[in-house]
C-alpha cells in the first residue's frame, strides 16, 4: 500500500493542487486541501474498484474535498454575521486574489482566474477540469458523476459567463479586449 501511494501522490500531485488552486485561489489552502485528499485516499483505497482511471477518482475526491471546504467556509461566514452585528460590507472583500496568490505569469491566465469568480462552482469544475486538466468531456462526466449532456450544458454556460466576465473586467478596467484574448 505505501508503494501505490507513493506513486499515486508522485504522478498526480500536480494535478490535484493544480484543480484545488483553481477551485478555492489560495495557495496554502490548496496545499491543507491536497493533504486532505491523500488522508481520504488512505481511508478509501482499498474500495477503489478500478471502474474509472486513478486520475478521475482522484480528481473526485479532490471536489468533494473543495465542496466540503466551501460549506465550511460559508457556515463560518454565517456565524460571524449572526454574531456580529456588522455592515455585510464592511467583511466582504472585492472577489479578487491577493497577488500572492496568483502563481501564473500568463497574463491571459490571470485574466480567466479573475474571471472564474463569477462561474459557479459546477461551471468552474468544469471549467478547470476540461481546459486546465485537459480532461475529455466524458471523463469530466465519470470525475462529476454527471451525464455526458449535463457537462456540455455546464461547460456552455460556464463560457458564455466567462465571456461576460472578461468583457465587464476589461470596461471596468479599460484594457483592450485583444490583450486578455476574449473573442
Amino acid at each position: 500500500m505505501e508503494d501505490t501511494f507513493h506513486q499515486l501522490y508522485e504522478k498526480y500531485h500536480h494535478d490535484l493542487f493544480q484543480f484545488l488552486f483553481y477551485m478555492v485561489k489560495s495557495r496554502e489552502q490548496a496545499e491543507d486541501l491536497v493533504q486532505e485528499v491523500y488522508i481520504r485516499v488512505l481511508k478509501s483505497y482499498d474500495r477503489f474498484e478500478g471502474r474509472s482511471s486513478e486520475k478521475t477518482w482522484l480528481i473526485s475526491i479532490a471536489r468533494h474535498v473543495a465542496i466540503d471546504w466551501f460549506r465550511k467556509q460559508k457556515t463560518i461566514r454565517q456565524r460571524i454575521l449572526e454574531r456580529f452585528e456588522w455592515d455585510q460590507h464592511q467583511i466582504e472583500d472585492d472577489g479578487q486574489p491577493l497577488p500572492e496568490e496568483i502563481a501564473i505569469q500568463n497574463e491571459q491566465i490571470q485574466w480567466i482566474y479573475r474571471a472564474l469568480n463569477a462561474c459557479s462552482i459546477d461551471q468552474r469544475a468544469v471549467i478547470i477540469l476540461r481546459y486546465i486538466q485537459e480532461m475529455s468531456i466524458t471523463e469530466t462526466a465519470d470525475v462529476l458523476g454527471w451525464s455526458v449532456s449535463k457537462v456540455k450544458t455546464t461547460q456552455h454556460r460556464a463560457i458564455k459567463q466567462l465571456q461576460k466576465q472578461m468583457i465587464n473586467l476589461t470596461e471596468k478596467e479599460g484594457l483592450s479586449i485583444e490583450k486578455t484574448g476574449v473573442e
